[in-house]
C-alpha cells in the first residue's frame, strides 16, 4: 500500500556523501529535520552506496525545529526546502527563525 501526501518537498540536497543522495537531490520518501543547535537532517548518514532509484523525490515528514517560522505543529509549511551541509553533517537551509515577539 502507498500512502500519499502533499508534503514539502526536498527542492535540492548539497549533502552529496549522503546515501540517499544522486545528483544533488534527495531521494528518501521523507526525511527528518532534527532539533538542537542546527537543523539538521536527522535521515543523513554517509555512505559509499547511494539509492539507485532516483525516481523518487523527498519530502519534509517531520520538524522539531519548533522556533522556524516554517514549523506548523511540528511539520513543515514551506512550499519546498534546501539540504545543505554543515561542517560533518546536513542542515535545512530553508531554516528560518521565528520573528522575535519582544519589542
Amino acid at each position: 500500500m502507498k500512502i500519499t501526501l502533499e508534503i514539502p518537498a526536498v527542492q535540492e540536497c548539497e549533502a552529496t556523501s549522503c546515501a540517499y543522495n544522486v545528483a544533488h537531490n534527495c531521494h528518501a520518501v521523507a526525511i527528518t529535520v532534527g532539533g538542537g543547535v542546527h537543523a539538521a537532517c536527522d535521515t543523513f548518514f554517509t555512505s559509499d552506496q547511494h539509492v539507485r532509484d532516483g525516481s523518487q523525490t523527498a519530502g519534509v515528514g517531520a520538524c522539531k525545529m519548533t522556533d522556524c517560522r516554517y514549523n506548523a505543529d511540528l511539520e513543515c509549511s514551506a512550499s519546498a526546502i534546501r539540504v545543505d551541509v554543515h561542517a560533518t553533517h546536513a542542515d535545512c537551509g530553508t531554516f528560518t527563525p521565528r520573528a522575535s515577539m519582544s519589542s
